[in-house]
């Protein structure tokens, strides 16, 4: 199971630290201090299986090499108590392998820390974890002060700001989540405290690989590279009094546990449930405890054996969970009262064509899919392919009607792109459950949902914002990325209801579209050849259910079609990922 942790913390020199130390500890290097005219020698170190200096535009060629890099950072520093750099470290999935999470952190760094202005030191370590499973993890040193001329220039305060490290914690869930869909992983990461994920469990404190390191070691790395050893001390101290704590309290409910794990995984593995109780117990004694009383727990669903021969649970809750929102979703999908006339759906784009946004023949069977008269309408496409630019128009199109149209996302990165790309005011979709939960904010039979990254949302969540719409009588709009499924949370909610109700991707329809049924099988290629006559481009389904199993397509339709389903990692086992409801092999 992939573990989140996302530390940054500073290098300080009146913490007796030295930067240069710092950087020869993490890349297992020997570097000279010339402001202590001293050798830090680290060449013994082991299990570093990457080390690049990555360096911003306009920086220096000569800082390419790590002493010479550091030292002129010390340098520059005349304060006794100067800031000399940031140091990161980020949890990389145990999933990956080496190749792959080596590409994953430099991606990250390139993207969220090169790109404005800092270079990078970037070491991955690949060490073994108390489990006895891989712990991998990436040190990241930052400098501090921005490029300027032959050398460092001012200090850089905005990369101080609390709201860049929250973007950074979260953007890192979010870019090793779609890696670990798009390499074929069900397993996910949460950047959310456990409270805002509405777990009851103690936070601990992020003592990281390294610190869980540093206490099994009799030698601790000198004090010049890490933080002060009374601060490690007390922080391993309380770290496993949390522990304690939290194996307590799993004890006298069990259920903490279970919801915790199927936040990440619909199904998880004997394995899974004791990387976490061990995570969460202090000693031998306790672990056994907590572990015997969450398999005896009434809760604990067991749902056979997967491909690989390990048995598989989930919970009542999250079977229960996947159940109403299938009933919600059917719900929305027989009601109409949202429709807008196909005439005015096309007006709308005629009036932006003269403005000068035409849309293709794949979004405009896309628009009016979405406009149509069903309150649940479901949209597959891939990043960059025009999704904005449509729902700007049905939004026109909708507020033409006298609808109020929103638009939700996971992450406000994504609110924020949702918003620009197509007018549609947007904001998380925490931020309008807590609304709601405060009486805030509510909807009406006059609203229009659009929540975007729709894959994205597990099955729990996607349960409460359907059953809230199909209570209001609103419409949802569902729009998601076939790269981006199940990021957080367990279940993959868009894929099953797609399968099930059928969703438009550029000019065609997925599976039970209206203009699917009554196909058992094969492909339409005709844009315009669908139940309304009005733009179904390649259809293609397998089976006649509403849950039936996308095939893939042997063309494109004229309009793009849509000839073939999300990418999933399915075995049709009871290990499978997806939907589970009803499958159970045991009470």
């Amino acid at each position: 199971m992939a573990l989140y942790h996302f530390s940054a913390k500073v290098i300080q020199r009146s913490q007796g630290r030295s930067a240069v130390a710092a950087a020869a500890y993490r890349a297992a290097e020997e570097l000279h201090d010339k402001l202590l005219d001293q050798d830090h020698d680290y060449t013994a170190k082991q299990h570093v299986v990457h080390s690049e200096i990555m360096l911003p535009n306009g920086a220096l060629e000569r800082w390419l090499d790590r002493e010479t890099l550091w030292n002129e950072v010390e340098a520059a520093e005349r304060r006794k108590d100067a800031v000399l750099a940031r140091d990161i470290e980020i949890s990389l999935p145990r999933e990956l392998g080496q190749a792959e999470a080596v590409a994953l952190v430099q991606d990250f760094v390139r993207e969220q820390f090169v790109a404005r202005g800092m270079v990078a030191d970037l070491n991955v370590h690949w060490t073994k974890a108390r489990d006895g499973g891989e712990q991998p993890h990436a040190h990241v040193m930052l400098t501090m002060r921005g490029v300027e001329g032959d050398g460092f220039g001012l200090k850089q305060r905005g990369w101080n700001d609390k709201a860049l490290l929250r973007t950074w914690r979260e953007r890192w869930a979010e870019v090793a989540n779609a890696r670990l869909h798009e390499l074929g992983h069900d397993a996910r990461i949460d950047h959310r405290s456990y409270a805002d994920q509405g777990i009851d469990l103690e936070p601990q404190h992020k003592i990281g690989p390294a610190g869980a390191r540093r206490e099994e070691r009799q030698h601790p790395e000198p004090q010049a590279a890490q933080e002060p050893p009374a601060q490690n001390a007390e922080r391993r101290v309380e770290h496993r009094a949390i522990a304690r704590r939290n194996g307590e309290r799993i004890t006298a409910d069990p259920a903490v546990a279970l919801d915790a794990l199927t936040r990440q995984h619909s199904t998880f593995s004997k394995q899974d449930l004791a990387r976490f109780v061990d995570r969460h117990s202090d000693g031998a004694e306790q672990f056994a405890q907590v572990m015997a009383r969450v398999e005896a727990a009434p809760e604990l669903v067991r749902l056979g054996v997967d491909g690989r021969g390990r048995e598989r649970f989930s919970t009542r809750g999250m079977l229960e969970a996947e159940q109403r929102m299938e009933q919600a979703g059917t719900a929305l999908a027989g009601h109409g009262g949202h429709g807008v006339l196909r005439a005015a759906a096309l007006l709308a784009a005629r009036a932006a064509e003269r403005g000068g946004l035409a849309l293709g023949n794949e979004q405009a069977a896309a628009l009016l899919h979405v406009t149509g008269g069903s309150d649940l309408a479901l949209v597959v496409g891939f990043a960059g392919t025009g999704k904005s630019a449509m729902l700007g128009v049905a939004r026109q199109a909708w507020e033409a009607e006298g609808y109020r149209v929103r638009g939700a996302t996971l992450s406000g990165i994504a609110a924020e792109g949702l918003e620009a790309g197509s007018g549609i005011a947007s904001r998380t979709l925490a931020s309008l459950e807590f609304g709601w939960r405060e009486g805030r904010d509510e909807l009406t039979s006059r609203d229009v949902l659009v929540v975007d990254e729709a894959g994205m949302i597990g099955s729990r969540q996607m349960e409460r914002v359907l059953s809230a719409a199909s209570a209001a009588g609103a419409k949802v709009v569902l729009v998601g990325d076939p790269e981006q499924l199940q990021a957080i949370e367990a279940g993959a909610a868009f894929r099953a209801l797609s399968e099930r109700h059928g969703a438009a991707r550029g000019g065609g329809d997925y599976g039970g579209a209206p203009a699917a049924r009554g196909v058992a099988a094969g492909c339409h290629a005709r844009a315009g050849d669908g139940a309304d006559g009005g733009g179904a481009g390649a259809v293609c389904r397998s089976g006649d259910g509403a849950g039936g199993r996308h095939a893939r397509c042997g063309e494109d339709g004229a309009g793009g079609g849509v000839g073939r389903s999300a990418p999933r990692k399915s075995t049709g086992e009871p290990g499978d990922p997806g939907l589970h409801a009803g499958r159970r092999a045991g009470p």
